[in-house]
């Protein structure tokens, strides 16, 4: 029998790779629906290609365009995601959930119940929403898996193990394209210099969270809420061929590392495969590599945007989303060369200590409209600092 997915964002860099995985096995997926934002071309374009009779375009623009653009009966063009009951009247095999940014909390939210097993790759919806997603996931009796190659290596290493017994959780980082670049010089650094991650073709906003190390900040975040642990048991390492994506050391004296090639197809596989021992055509082990692994602290000096880390509550808070807000909103400043490098760094930092942000850390999000109004309110506010 087929195994019936959904893929939410599938015009994506993850929603793409996912699909050329199908490709090679059609045989054996039948996808339900494929969601997309503003990209309509390229969705319709895939429905076609892999035989999908529902698509969802969420921008009203871009929906209006994809009505004109395919005026054919073979495929129903949804505008948001209130029609899921209608679309899939039966719980699917899998769902991949890998929108890009805030806006995939609430499909990644509304799509649990109509799956038995979601991967999410969408971050914001872990940092922002997890503490809904996970009563969700339990209500439904919906599996989860994390598909950050990151959080997939963690959840890998934790197979058959009690939580309780984790000493500590390493999660490496390559450093982006500024690991090797003296302090004295972040000064001079450009918007091209930091678009030219050594590793991870992606894009451009991720590029800049991975070259401040912020998106670290947001595995962290990720991972203590994902497994449940502590942020004093979580600490990054920086590694700067992207080889090892986690270490895990036990309490019982046992330490494992997960390594693999910088490549997402490769948690994205194991994920769709998950428990079916599926054969992955990957490189041979790199001894090079493994002979030097080049794993160390994060220098908090050339990256202070870790130390945001040490004053981060450990219980759900709407606080993640005031950072989430923050970031997106100074990243896109700077993306449009509206501020330098240094700046970015000096006001996110500056920017969530203020008092009126600060009080969230002891408000626990309610629902996912929470924080949604509380982003706009964020926005509105930052809109009037005149940053």
């Amino acid at each position: 029998m087929k195994k019936k997915i959904v893929i939410l964002g599938s015009t994506s860099s993850i929603g793409k790779s996912l699909l050329s995985i199908i490709k090679k096995d059609k045989k054996n997926f039948k996808i339900e629906l494929l969601t997309a934002n503003t990209n309509y071309k390229d969705l319709i374009k895939q429905a076609k290609q892999f035989n999908v009779k529902n698509l969802i375009i969420t921008d009203s623009e871009s929906y209006k365009k994809s009505k004109i653009f395919y005026n054919g009966k073979k495929i129903k063009i949804f505008k948001n995601f209130d029609n899921l009951k209608t679309i899939l009247p039966k719980k699917v095999n899998y769902v991949m959930s890998s929108i890009s940014g805030i806006g995939g909390l609430l499909p990644t939210y509304k799509i649990i119940k109509h799956t038995k097993l979601i991967a999410i790759a969408n971050k914001e919806a872990i940092i922002c929403g997890w503490s809904l997603i996970r009563k969700e996931l339990q209500r439904n009796k919906t599996k989860f898996i994390p598909v950050d190659s990151e959080h997939f290596s963690i959840f890998s290493l934790l197979q058959n193990q009690d939580e309780r017994n984790i000493e500590k959780i390493y999660i490496t980082a390559s450093g982006g394209p500024f690991i090797n670049l003296p302090k004295s010089k972040f000064k001079k650094i450009k918007l091209r210099d930091a678009l030219k991650h050594p590793n991870w073709r992606m894009g451009k906003k991720i590029t800049i969270d991975s070259a401040t190390l912020m998106n670290k900040v947001f595995e962290v975040i990720e991972a203590k809420n994902i497994f449940n642990i502590d942020y004093k048991k979580i600490e990054i390492l920086t590694h700067p061929k992207s080889y090892i994506h986690a270490i895990v050391k036990f309490e019982d004296g046992l330490t494992k590392i997960l390594a693999h090639d910088p490549d997402m197809k490769i948690p994205i596989y194991n994920s769709l495969y998950f428990n079916e021992n599926k054969n992955f055509k990957s490189k041979s082990l790199d001894f090079n590599i493994l002979n030097n692994l080049n794993l160390k602290k994060v220098d908090l000096l050339k990256f202070p945007i870790v130390k945001i880390l040490n004053n981060l509550p450990n219980h759900p808070s709407l606080f993640e989303t005031i950072l989430i807000t923050v970031n997106d909103y100074l990243v896109y400043k700077f993306l449009d060369k509206k501020m330098n490098f240094k700046k970015l760094i000096y006001l996110i930092i500056k920017i969530i200590k203020l008092k009126e942000f600060q009080k969230y850390k002891k408000i626990k999000p309610k629902n996912i409209e929470d924080i949604y109004r509380l982003r706009g309110h964020v926005g509105s506010k930052l809109e009037t600092l005149g940053i």
